[in-house]
């Protein structure tokens, strides 16, 4: 007898449902991505309910974008990550206070409330680390200007996400100490120093000690990730930046190629439960009352992030065929903004209506995305042999 609960069979159900979506994508020319989402529409509580509870799912999914982090900060040398930083910075906090308007407008004027209008405003601000950092070819446009632009972006954006997601706790009705906001303001840069003197005078000697015993490679970079992962959330920071600057405290090292190539499988792996989850956690009932709103926003969000990204790239001297790429890849919402939602639902900032609607404007953001990217620029998941890049 099925138990819908056991982890077993609940795999069992994603990984079989998701070979055949990702054969039946493939041979149509199909976003892999856009499958994974299906599926969770397709089996999860609001679909064919197969899997009623994706809790288990989503924090294991939670894992693939730590992996991803940790990967990505492998294929980035450390000088050439902060120069793109300082570049970008104000680039990242203009572009953040134009789409806070763009989510807010629109919101306003489809009835909703000011405190609503700033909280769909706040989703807006963010594009996906995810889908900006997957489909990224991993052996070229890492080494390349763009890579270095998007990561940037996506990074800063990430901090800025940070922040403003305590704001919003605090507003609804969470409170924090001096210390603890003091140990926040002091946290990315410490979280540096700690990493650096680790893996400059330990984790460099271990790796080079026992380079030619593969397993241990794979172990210790395993840990190394989840470690800094986790003391990134004790210092207030989110899991993903941890894990991010455990890549980049590697990415000197000459075996960091190894290490990178090894974990793809396992990040994989992950990254397909965290889509599923996206999919399975939209509730089809409010589609009727949020479908018009939703693809208003999705809209505005589609054409004037692209825009936007051109716009402020070539003004601060880029060309306008990387700018206008920066900014088709990073023309999405967010997975904080799915983050901010959540939690202002459950602190009843944000009524259901409303986040659904913000959900829905995501999710469609996601997929359209996709399509554009996997179909104009190289990808892993490019639809032709012509743009596949690994």
């Amino acid at each position: 007898m099925y138990e819908p609960d056991n982890i077993t069979y609940v795999i069992f159900l994603i990984f079989t449902g998701t070979a055949v979506l990702s054969t039946l994508a493939l041979f149509t020319h199909q976003s892999l991505l856009v499958a994974y989402i299906a599926l969770g529409a397709i089996l999860g509580p609001f679909g064919l309910k197969l899997i009623d509870n994706t809790a288990i799912v989503q924090q294991v999914g939670d894992v693939g974008i730590i992996f991803l982090l940790f990967l990505l900060g492998l294929h980035l040398q450390p000088q050439n990550l902060f120069h793109s930083l300082r570049k970008m910075s104000l680039i990242t906090l203009i572009s953040s206070l134009i789409f806070f308007a763009v989510g807010f407008i629109p919101s306003y004027l489809f009835g909703y409330s000011i405190t609503t209008s700033t909280i769909i405003g706040v989703t807006a601000m963010f594009s996906s680390t995810i889908i900006g950092i997957k489909l990224l070819p991993t052996t070229i446009l890492h080494h390349q200007h763009t890579g270095e632009l998007v990561v940037s972006i996506l990074l800063l954006q990430d901090i800025i996400a940070i922040i403003t997601i305590l704001i919003l706790e605090i507003m609804g009705g969470r409170s924090l100490s001096f210390t603890q906001v003091g140990l926040i303001i002091f946290a990315f840069p410490t979280l540096l120093l700690i990493a650096y003197i680790f893996a400059h005078y330990i984790l460099s000697y271990l790796l080079e000690r026992f380079d030619k015993i593969h397993e241990y490679i794979f172990i210790l970079s395993i840990g190394w990730c989840l470690f800094m992962a986790e003391f990134s959330r004790v210092m207030g920071l989110s899991e993903e930046i941890g894990a991010f600057i455990a890549g980049v405290t590697l990415a000197s090292n000459p075996i960091a190629f190894y290490i990178a190539e090894s974990l793809k499988p396992l990040r994989d792996f992950f990254l397909v439960m965290f889509f599923f989850t996206i999919g399975a956690g939209f509730n089809f009932s409010y589609l009727p009352a949020v479908a018009l709103p939703a693809f208003t926003l999705a809209l505005f969000m589609l054409v004037l992030k692209p825009i936007t990204f051109n716009w402020l790239l070539q003004r601060s001297g880029e060309l306008k065929k990387i700018s206008w790429e920066i900014g088709v890849r990073l023309g999405q919402m967010s997975e904080f903004s799915l983050l901010v939602i959540y939690m202002t639902l459950e602190t009843k900032l944000l009524p259901p209506v409303a986040a659904y609607m913000a959900e829905a404007a995501i999710i469609i953001t996601f997929i359209v995305s996709c399509y554009w990217t996997v179909m104009r620029y190289p990808t892993p998941l490019a639809t032709t042999e012509k743009l596949r890049r690994d």
